[in-house]
């Protein structure tokens, strides 16, 4: 029993220093100072201390650790070991200089940084007295789908842990009030009477953008099955004849968009969608704009010259009759094949500009290229390699062929085509004469890759199409926005104006 005793005491001695050492330790290395230490993104410390969860009501600070780790219990240790790792070989490898911490506030990335377990171990009341009715509504809207959905806390309060420059939280009932356009006020239209390039006036407004004529040809639309990183939704090719028509040079910018905001405001300018759709569907003649978003939709990069993004198909196409309204043209969305045509602008390889997609080697969310691709695709598209992970003005790029810039970057966009896996293959045997696609369907084309698209998705025959549940996920309104997307950040939209007896029906462009 001695010997027991001699052996237990020395051991159960040690155990207790380990487990208070380790207790000791864990407390250590979870200090803000010693996470600061270690992480090679310094701008994580500033804007935590400009965010609500610094200097709160209660008084209680919130930690790294509180938001970037799960509660005790919850996978705490294996989260903490594999997290300190990662920083600390972040720390050994890259230079603080490389660090896109732009990039890492986006919502896709901050999720899996975030622990919705965390969120809710010290928000444990999601219906405090003071809480709005929209917050209510809101709250209410999480609790029913969180299970169901990725749906998130900071998909709402982005905000919360790291202060955001421009970010609004709820109806943003100032959207719309400044403009960088200049002042002077365009009374008329433009005029056009010939098939050449012009610059359209938006009457009442100061804005004007450029134009181009697209000639009208033959071309390919789909690519051939040997191409690298083909789809099945591609082929099979087809041969296409399309009439001119002009297309705008640009993606329609907030400057425009925010013409059109102005211009049409609803009555009120409220966020009652069920209202408003009521409204819509009863008016013939007027054109009623679109609701106040809920939130900053240029996500705070700023909007003037740079293209138009978070709003819906729906309010898209509103912009088109509007536009068309006031300048006595027929403005409209591309089809696929008047889309693909100008992207392509005469040339039938992958990509308008010299380059081979056999060159890239796929690895996740990365494509490597040669350095003589990259200049190439540097030059003429805004894409994820040479983005800050944002919308870039059409002045970055050089125009393809036809004059068109951005086709294939910057952001997607939307064609009034309805989406079908197989659409090529339903068309009649011979060249299909200006096809607009498959009569019916369920959500519409997009075509053209984005600032955040890898090389492969910036290929001419490159298809997508809207994914409109997933992308109203975060709006908690009920029933969900017409006009705005509360999860797309990457798609806008270019305008088509057809070439007929309309076209030349205007009067002048003095101002």
């Amino acid at each position: 029993m001695k010997r027991f005793f001699l052996l237990f005491i020395p051991g159960l001695i040690a155990g207790l220093l380990i487990i208070l050492g380790g207790s000791k330790a864990l407390d250590m290395t979870s200090s803000n100072e010693y996470c600061m230490s270690c992480h090679v993104h310094t701008d994580a410390d500033a804007m935590w201390k400009k965010s609500s969860h610094y200097d709160t009501r209660s008084g209680f600070r919130t930690a790294c650790v509180d938001c970037h780790l799960p509660p005790k219990g919850h996978g705490y240790l294996w989260a903490k070991g594999t997290t300190g790792l990662r920083d600390l070989w972040s720390k050994w490898t890259k230079k603080p200089s490389s660090f896109n911490w732009q990039d890492k506030k986006r919502l896709e990335n901050a999720r899996g940084y975030v622990y919705e377990s965390s969120c809710l171990k010290c928000h444990e009341n999601l219906f405090p007295a003071k809480l709005s009715k929209k917050g209510e509504d809101a709250h209410l809207y999480y609790q029913q789908t969180k299970k169901s959905s990725e749906l998130h806390c900071i998909n709402c309060h982005l905000n919360a842990g790291h202060y955001i420059e421009g970010y609004t939280h709820g109806s943003n009932s100032r959207f719309g009030s400044v403009s960088s356009a200049p002042k002077e006020v365009f009374k008329e239209a433009s005029k056009v009477t010939e098939f050449r390039n012009y610059t359209e006036h938006i009457p009442g407004s100061s804005i004007s953008f450029n134009m181009v004529a697209v000639p009208g040809g033959k071309f390919k639309i789909g690519s051939p099955e040997t191409e690298p990183f083909r789809k099945a939704d591609e082929g099979p090719a087809r041969d296409v004849e399309l009439s001119p028509f002009f297309m705008a040079e640009t993606e329609v910018s907030w400057d425009e968009f925010l013409a059109f905001y102005v211009q049409t405001a609803a009555e009120g300018r409220t966020t009652d969608t069920e209202g408003l759709r009521k409204k819509q569907e009863s008016a013939t003649d007027a054109i009623s704009g679109a609701t106040p978003p809920y939130g900053q939709p240029d996500q705070g990069w700023g909007m003037g010259q740079r293209p138009a993004i978070s709003f819906s198909y729906h309010a898209a196409e509103t912009y088109c009759k509007w536009l068309s309204s006031v300048s006595g043209k027929k403005y409209r969305l591309p089809t696929e094949a008047e889309w693909e045509y100008a992207d392509r602008a005469g040339t039938a390889g992958p990509y308008f500009f010299p380059g081979d997609p056999r060159k890239f080697e796929k690895q996740g969310l990365r494509a490597r290229l040669s350095k003589n691709d990259t200049t190439y695709i540097n030059r003429y598209i805004i894409y994820k390699g040479n983005s800050p992970s944002k919308t870039q003005t059409a002045d970055r790029v050089k125009a393809n062929p036809f004059g068109l810039k951005n086709m294939a970057g910057n952001v997607a966009e939307f064609c009034s085509d309805w989406y079908k896996e197989d659409a090529y293959s339903l068309y009649p045997a011979g060249i299909v004469k200006d096809p607009k696609g498959p009569p019916e369907g369920t959500e519409h084309v997009i075509r053209g890759g984005s600032y955040l698209s890898t090389a492969d998705l910036l290929r001419s025959a490159s298809r997508d199409h809207t994914k409109t549940e997933a992308w109203l996920r975060t709006d908690p309104q009920m029933p969900k926005s017409i006009w705005w997307y509360s999860d797309c950040f990457n798609v806008g939209f270019r305008v088509v104006c057809e070439f007929d007896e309309k076209t030349g029906n205007n009067s002048g462009n003095e101002k």
